[in-house]
């Protein structure tokens, strides 16, 4: 095998490979064989039919073609470990000359990894702007823990307040036609936290049990549903059940009851330990990411277009599910927030996460960062514990699905490298 290895624009290579007739030849009967096994021919076995009879009935196009798929990944691959070309996309095919006796000559092209100039990467001093706790932080959470272990008591003497549970029946119109899914029976609707249109929990304060009224509302113009977006909409109510939360009271009984303590102290003092670790968790994520941005920044890599469109469309793609997931039309939010604009911000995504991506992989090569197989079930049990899968399950699940493994093996050498980069540059909260 002979092969050519030509720069072309930006990234890209073209690779003229020559075959020798007989290993072509060889493919080519093995081609013959492959078809035989799947088509009927009148008079013969399946499998048995002379190449001949093949050729007659499929066409050496469809054989050579046959062959040229099976073949070429090998020879592809063996190619690119000789030339050792860093490529970041799988070759592909642009034209061959296939004549069965004769050398068969295929041209491949594929692109490059750009070349990374690292700047100062080890060494630096970073300021990194601390994230204090709130002053009422802890009150806050005591607040919360005692909402937790609140109790509902039916209130019938007394309009509905901001802080109660109003169970109520309720149906929506919208320029005259009811509203899909805008009505319910005995719905508790939690007046303080509601997630309902703005404006509507509001205006059931002050109402008395058994009360039957009309309330004016208007969706918001980022609705999901089109035919709602800015529209005004009339829900007639009524008021079935008040409901009004009683608190527990914060003693030593209630510390014992929520957790392994003694006394309220004991329970105080766990809730700040919490709020500092987790200060000192979003302070130290901080200061990896300062970091690695300073180690971005001070490197230089020309971009081909052609990687930031690759990857602009995979963002575009993994945009619009998460969308669709909450019931938002990809077409209906290019409408709201214009086109050019979210291009705009997906090619600039794209880049970083392109220049994030190649950095990586260059302080790795350079300093030698090899991934072990320890440091995949890390990234495995971390992965299994935020979606409650079972590591074990989880490469059962992966085993099938050779990408998302190699995207998590990604994401194992990206916490690797930024270990390292934490251990390598010193910073300073402040």
């Amino acid at each position: 095998m002979k092969v050519t290895v030509e720069n072309e624009k930006e990234n890209v290579v073209k690779l003229d490979i020559t075959i020798p007739a007989k290993d072509a030849v060889d493919a080519y009967n093995g081609a013959v064989r492959r078809i035989a096994q799947h088509i009927n021919i009148d008079g013969f076995r399946k499998g048995k039919a002379p190449r001949s009879v093949i050729e007659r009935h499929v066409g050496a196009e469809r054989i050579k073609q046959e062959a040229i798929e099976q073949m070429m990944p090998k020879i592809i691959a063996q190619a690119v470990e000789e030339n050792k070309l860093d490529i970041v996309t799988q070759p592909y095919i642009t034209n061959y000359k296939f004549e069965v006796g004769e050398d068969v000559s295929v041209t491949v092209k594929a692109e490059l990894r750009p070349e990374v100039t690292l700047g100062q990467y080890k060494g630096l001093n970073i300021d990194v702007k601390d994230t204090p706790i709130e002053e009422d932080a802890l009150q806050k959470s005591l607040d919360r823990l005692l909402e937790q272990y609140s109790t509902q008591e039916t209130v019938i003497d007394r309009p509905t307040k901001d802080t109660d549970i109003a169970v109520i029946d309720f149906e929506g119109t919208c320029n005259g036609e009811k509203i899909k899914g805008g009505d319910a029976k005995n719905y508790p609707l939690d007046l303080g936290h509601s997630n309902f249109i703005p404006g509507f929990a509001e205006q059931l304060v002050g109402k008395n049990l058994n009360d039957e009224f009309e309330i004016k509302v208007t969706f918001p113009e980022e609705y999901h549903d089109e035919k709602l977006k800015g529209q005004a909409a009339t829900f007639k109510i009524k008021i079935n059940e008040i409901k009004e939360r009683k608190l527990p009271e914060l003693n030593d009984e209630f510390a014992q009851k929520v957790g392994s303590f003694k006394t309220v102290q004991d329970l105080k003092d766990d809730i700040q330990k919490y709020l500092d670790n987790q200060r000192e968790r979003v302070n130290k994520q901080n200061s990896e990411n300062e970091i690695f941005k300073a180690v971005v920044e001070a490197s230089e890599v020309v971009i081909p277009q052609s990687m930031i469109d690759r990857e602009a469309r995979s963002l575009r793609n993994d945009y619009a599910k998460r969308l669709q997931a909450q019931g938002i039309n990809w077409e209906n939010l290019v409408k709201a927030q214009g086109e050019d604009k979210l291009l705009e911000t997906l090619n600039d995504d794209a880049k970083t996460r392109i220049k994030n991506s190649l950095v990586i992989d260059k302080i790795a090569k350079v300093e030698e960062i090899k991934l072990e197989q320890n440091d995949l079930n890390r990234k495995l049990t971390e992965i299994g514990v935020t979606y409650g899968i079972k590591p074990q399950d989880l490469v059962h699940r992966l085993s099938g699905n050779p990408d998302l493994l190699n995207t998590i093996s990604q994401q194992a050498m990206n916490d690797k490298v930024r270990d390292f980069l934490m251990e390598q540059n010193t910073f300073n909260i402040k």
